[in-house]
């Protein structure tokens, strides 16, 4: 059929391709330094392991993004076929969902190996969390998984129509002949995120009380020793990881709300800006990791 692609479908397509290459720079830049540091060393530390781990996940999760949002712009009745949406669905739960999780493992970390508790349980997890690392990473992927199982059932129990809409075009927009279908997807989602956000939460509690706690034990005229910077640079990170996670929460919050009542363009905008909030992250990682700061501004 002949191709009809209006000034609306160009102007998001153009949004989206931009988020994606800058995306795309940012992560395969972390990527190729921490394996260019893997062969030259031939050490490669849990931090790395993770870092390596959420790089890979956001490139690929672009990747496949920048190639639906192509598709639905150019050839958006291929959607009609099955079982591409159930594919393309199910792809996109399980990078989103590992994207959420790593970086939920990436703040437990760092609460493990900085926060000083004199409990045996934390003593315990302090002395194996380095072997824990590619266990948690392992259990990460398996959450995911269940998430792309979920996102592709319900995808195929869905029917796809309103397709000359500008936002159901980009984000594959779905009317369902049941509402319990898409009710099921959104708790299923939200159960997901709500939990990866609190075992954030917990983690900065945690820390705030740690440096609380160090912070008594000194001296009132001794300087601030190794320890303490540790945990303030730590702090700093996971609020910010914890800032980010409330806005895309708050986001997913409000995609549920538009959702519902079918408001397309509040879709496109919120849709827009929780993809760019992947891109925020991967830069305070840069700047948050000495090696990889160190690495940046050489390149630049």
């Amino acid at each position: 059929e002949k191709l009809n692609v209006t000034s609306h479908d160009a102007m998001a397509f153009v949004i989206i391709t931009l988020q994606t290459f800058a995306g795309m720079w940012i992560n395969g830049f972390i990527v190729s330094v921490l394996c260019v540091a893997w062969v030259k060393k031939n050490i490669f530390n849990s931090i790395e392991k993770i870092l390596l781990f959420l790089g890979c996940c956001r490139f690929v999760d672009l990747c496949i993004t920048w190639v639906y949002s192509f598709m639905s712009v150019i050839y958006p009745h291929c959607f009609y076929v099955h079982p591409i949406p159930q594919i393309f669905s199910a792809i996109l739960g399980f990078f989103n969902s590992s994207n959420v999780w790593v970086s939920a493992c990436l703040c437990v970390f760092y609460c493990i190996k900085i926060a000083n508790f004199q409990h045996n349980f934390f003593i315990y997890l302090k002395i194996k969390i380095d072997r824990m690392v590619p266990w948690m990473l392992f259990a990460s992927v398996l959450l995911a998984l269940v998430m792309a199982v979920f996102s592709y059932d319900i995808t195929d129990r869905a029917v796809f129509k309103n397709l000359n809409s500008t936002a159901a075009k980009i984000f594959g927009t779905l009317s369902v002949r049941t509402d319990e279908h898409i009710f099921l997807m959104f708790l299923i989602s939200a159960f997901a995120l709500t939990t990866a956000f609190m075992v954030v939460v917990f983690s900065t509690l945690l820390l705030l009380f740690s440096l609380w706690r160090h912070k008594r034990r000194m001296q009132a005229n001794s300087m601030r020793n190794l320890n303490m910077d540790a945990h303030i640079k730590a702090i700093k990170t996971i609020l910010f990881f914890t800032c980010i996670y409330s806005i895309n929460f708050t986001g997913f919050i409000l995609l549920l709300l538009y959702g519902t009542k079918r408001e397309y363009l509040q879709i496109f905008f919120v849709s827009i800006f929780q993809h760019a909030l992947s891109v925020f992250h991967s830069l305070i990682l840069i700047f948050s990791n000495p090696k990889l700061k160190k690495a940046l501004l050489r390149t630049l």
